[in-house]
């Protein structure tokens, strides 16, 4: 299995986060890809540093403002007096807005969902090329490969065409998906992070040529706490081609499973020509966002059943944070796949 992984990435390093009124440490620091790696390295699993995709291929989901606001945003940020060392929102807009806003203080709110994906001095070209190393995975499986991995951080699954939250930038999965319709009139996302994959829906909602499936943790108490109810179908064209299946947070191995079946099953209904996995590994019982209680087989399980199902997979790194145990989830699901033991290796 072709990896693919930038070093650049770990440029974006953010520290702050508010939860529940508290100024805490951001859960998506650098230090998950080492973590990410290490899981590699058990598989014998090298990687190798992407090729810069084409822009076409982010401007084919995210549109041109919010590429530009990621790119300049932190610059602009820093001509403010007193301005902090990250570009976090102070406000953001409600209710019927039309007008694109002129400042980087309304642009920041305007572009960023919550206070949760900070922008910092390098985040542009992190997100940069995690971007890469979605397209190049997709590159290698339209190029015969059965599988690809790419390292992608920041993640992307809850960033929309032009606002990002929930610790993402770019939406490697959706640029993943959208890039691969070069090559296949339909294609498939499964999402298995234990948040729901809001932004990618959004993409998506209204359109048949990309299945969106996400299996994921109820969400009247859980972020993003206002999508991923299983009433959400889609819309226009996209009706029917959204399927959400949400879970308790209480959710151990066997009922996790059985909700990756339904969506695999609906998958293979749909016949795709290429999957793509949205891979949160956050599911886990023991990752300390506290989603559901996957464990160490079940990911493996997963990983063997989704390989099962015969299509060409790009798979893509979302959640799955700073635990010891985040380097095993990670071997145990591409074990899975790859039909290794992951415990021997």
């Amino acid at each position: 299995m072709k990896c693919f992984y930038a070093p650049e990435t770990e440029g974006h390093d953010p520290q702050f986060r508010l939860t529940h009124g508290t100024v805490v440490h951001n859960a998506e620091r650098a230090e998950r890809a080492m973590l990410l790696l290490e899981g590699l390295g058990r598989l014998d699993l090298g990687t190798e540093s992407p090729p810069e995709a084409p822009r076409a291929a982010l401007e084919a989901v995210h549109t041109p403002e919010f590429l530009r606001f990621l790119e300049t945003g932190w610059d602009a940020w820093q001509k403010l007096p007193n301005a902090g060392p990250e570009v976090v929102p102070n406000v953001f807009p409600r209710g019927p807005v039309t007008t694109y806003p002129e400042t980087i203080v309304a642009r920041a709110g305007w572009h960023m969902s919550d206070t949760s994906a900070p922008i910092g001095p390098k985040s542009w070209l992190a997100t940069r090329r995690a971007a890469d190393c979605a397209v190049a995975a997709a590159e290698a499986v339209m190029a015969g490969e059965r599988a690809a991995y790419a390292l992608c951080r920041p993640p992307g699954h809850h960033t929309t065409a032009d606002v990002a939250g929930g610790h993402c930038l770019m939406n490697v999965t959706a640029i993943a998906a959208q890039h691969l319709r070069q090559a296949h009139s339909h294609v498939a996302v499964l999402d298995i992070d234990v948040h729901h994959g809001n932004g990618t829906q959004a993409i998506f909602y209204d359109r048949a040529d990309v299945l969106m499936v996400s299996v994921h943790a109820e969400t009247h108490d859980y972020y993003p706490f206002y999508t991923g109810y299983a009433h959400e179908t889609g819309s226009g064209a996209g009706q029917g081609f959204n399927l959400n299946l949400p879970l308790p947070r209480s959710t151990t191995t066997p009922g996790w499973l059985d909700a990756v079946d339904r969506g695999i099953e609906r998958i293979k209904a749909y016949a795709p020509g290429a999957l793509v996995v949205s891979l949160g590994l956050d599911a886990h019982e023991n990752d300390p966002l506290d989603g559901m209680k996957v464990s160490f087989d079940g990911f493996a399980e997963a990983g063997r059943r989704i390989a099962e199902a015969g299509l060409p997979t790009v798979i893509v790194q979302e959640g799955g944070y700073l635990s010891p145990d985040l380097s095993t989830s990670l071997t145990s699901f591409l074990g899975g796949f790859l039909g290794k033991d992951p415990r021997a290796a």
